[in-house]
């Protein structure tokens, strides 16, 4: 495989990293995920050390690309609205949980037991899987209350979505928004100074 791209991965939770592959740079909007060729890069840096992420998988995505990539890419658009919507402070719609469970409905999950832990494994097409544990990903968030934190960066520049554990983050990422804003704060308090 070749050298991947770099993925904002903010938020340690697989729907919000999947939004979070549109961004804003110099004002303009990017698409991370343009074609089947990002979203293998992307899938490749999103495996961490699940054992259901194996090259076997990857052999079946690969020959299922077209498919994986424009469910991805369908499930992603569906995420951004709805997870924008509750970071705007409104409820969370039985029509977003209904379609999340009918993701997870469409390849079920079966469980293995791996190094003492239970894993969940969805089964289906290789497509309908991967969306089943996106969707699993964003219903555990609903269901452990964790998206009543769910803030835009302040970066009125930036689309970037995360979880305020703390209650006083205000960028997505040090490293991508806040030390920005703190240079562009410094450099205009040193040009005033002069």
């Amino acid at each position: 495989m070749q050298e991947t791209k770099q993925f904002p991965l903010i938020s340690g939770n697989l729907s919000l990293d999947l939004v979070n592959t549109e961004i804003v740079r110099r004002g303009q909007r990017h698409d991370l995920l343009m074609n089947d060729e990002d979203v293998l890069d992307w899938l490749y840096v999103i495996k961490g050390d699940n054992p259901f992420w194996n090259e076997q998988l990857f052999v079946k995505m690969e020959e299922r690309m077209s498919q994986v990539t424009s469910n991805i890419l369908e499930l992603r658009a569906v995420l951004r609205k709805e997870f924008e919507a509750i970071a705007d402070q409104h409820q969370i719609s039985d029509d977003f949980i209904a379609y999340l469970e009918n993701k997870i409905e469409r390849a079920s999950f079966t469980y293995k037991l791996i190094d003492q832990s239970l894993i969940p494994f969805p089964i289906g097409e290789i497509e309908d899987m991967l969306l089943s544990l996106i969707a699993f990903d964003a219903l555990t968030l609903i269901a452990e209350n964790k998206l009543i934190t769910l803030k835009r960066c302040t970066n009125p520049e930036c689309v970037l979505l995360f979880i305020d554990e703390s209650g006083r983050r205000k960028w997505c990422s040090m490293k991508i928004c806040g030390n920005r804003k703190k240079a562009a704060k410094f450099q205009h308090q040193k040009s005033e100074d002069k």
